[in-house]
């Protein structure tokens, strides 16, 4: 893995992002941000998955207000999404936004961004200035591809920024075609010294949008690039935390909750190893802390997984053996095999 990139450090209410800080998730609410109480208790589930940093829509000026009764009411740093209103960003900050995310290109002439930028900089309000391939603005070279038009945009409006003195600055750059986006991830990397937020725009339903989100995003931060990470999916938010923290995983970069090792199934199983494997699952996601835990239904892996793992159980025909950190702990009998390994692994 390559080594990660450094960027310039921010900050988002009590969150840093880049300079070397671990790559913080974030999700986005999909309540009527004007219903305090329904975004609050979306939140507060997102908060309990792990989110780190939670960005909503801010459509008028009454969901602008309402970012105030939303921020008593949460403890994670909270971004407010302007598009085309200039006004919407300055009341959001007022309301107490810790940061925006907007387009400058979109909401006006430079007095209009100059006013924004000048009362984000009052409130050590970071902008991310996020670029979508769908919503891209007339190209002003011909002929260029998509990943340099997104490049290009954000080079313009990070630039429009800076001439305000303005430098507390995100950048993203999201495609749905996954090689569009690492191309302009890639080329804005060695442009500009700010954090990075990663992601697959509209990537779809959780069985293909993790995939495809796992595949851009993982292998942005396997060449070292990303400060932070949304894997967005046609989904309640929640899942979108769980998929992020799963890539994270699996390259080492983040622990957080189980890690969940399983034999795919094959014809020597004496047990039906999907279905424990699906209800180990399902228990697991209540705990937060790392623990890795192997589920296995053979002779030839079960032993060896099981015991790599902090708890694993190798399966065979109406018994199993049971490890703990490497360790033999008992034989257990088919009709106890989830409740000894469940009890082992809130021992460990």
């Amino acid at each position: 893995m390559n080594p990660r990139r450094i960027s310039k450090t921010i900050r988002i209410g009590d969150v840093a992002i880049g300079g070397g800080a671990p790559i913080v998730v974030q999700s986005m609410t999909n309540t009527d941000t004007r219903d305090v109480r329904a975004t609050v208790n979306q939140v507060l589930e997102l908060e309990e998955r792990g989110c780190e940093l939670v960005r909503v829509a801010v459509p008028d000026a009454e969901a602008a207000r309402a970012i105030a009764g939303i921020k008593r009411g949460i403890k994670i740093p909270l971004v407010a999404d302007i598009h085309f209103d200039y006004r919407l960003a300055l009341l959001a900050l007022e309301s107490g936004a810790d940061a925006l995310r907007l387009n400058p290109g979109n909401i006006g002439g430079p007095e209009r961004v100059k006013a924004v930028a000048l009362a984000a900089r009052e409130r050590s309000a970071p902008i991310r200035v996020g670029v979508n391939a769908g919503s891209l603005p007339r190209p002003s070279r011909p002929g260029l591809s998509t990943a340099e038009q997104m490049v290009l945009a954000a080079v313009e409006q990070v630039r429009l920024l800076e001439s305000l003195d303005f430098d507390l600055i995100k950048v993203s750059l999201k495609a749905f075609d996954v090689p569009t986006t690492i191309a302009a991830y890639r080329e804005i990397a060695d442009r500009m010294p700010y954090p990075l937020h990663l992601g697959i725009t509209e990537a779809g339903t959780p069985a293909r949008g993790v995939i495809r989100s796992a595949v851009g995003i993982g292998t942005l931060l396997y060449l070292g690039i990303g400060d932070t990470i949304r894997v967005s999916l046609t989904a309640h938010p929640r899942e979108e935390v769980t998929a992020a923290y799963e890539i994270l995983k699996s390259l080492d970069l983040r622990q957080h909750g189980p890690v969940l090792v399983s034999c795919p199934s094959c014809g020597r199983a004496e047990v039906d190893i999907v279905k424990l494997a699906e209800e180990v699952d399902r228990r697991l996601a209540s705990i937060s802390k790392p623990v890795k835990v192997a589920v296995m239904g053979c002779v030839v892996n079960g032993p060896g997984e099981a015991m790599d793992a902090d708890v694993g159980i190798a399966c065979g025909k109406g018994r199993a053996i049971l490890f703990r950190k490497g360790v033999k702990v008992k034989v257990v009998e088919e009709k106890d095999f989830i409740g000894a390994l469940m009890a082992e692994v809130e021992k460990v």
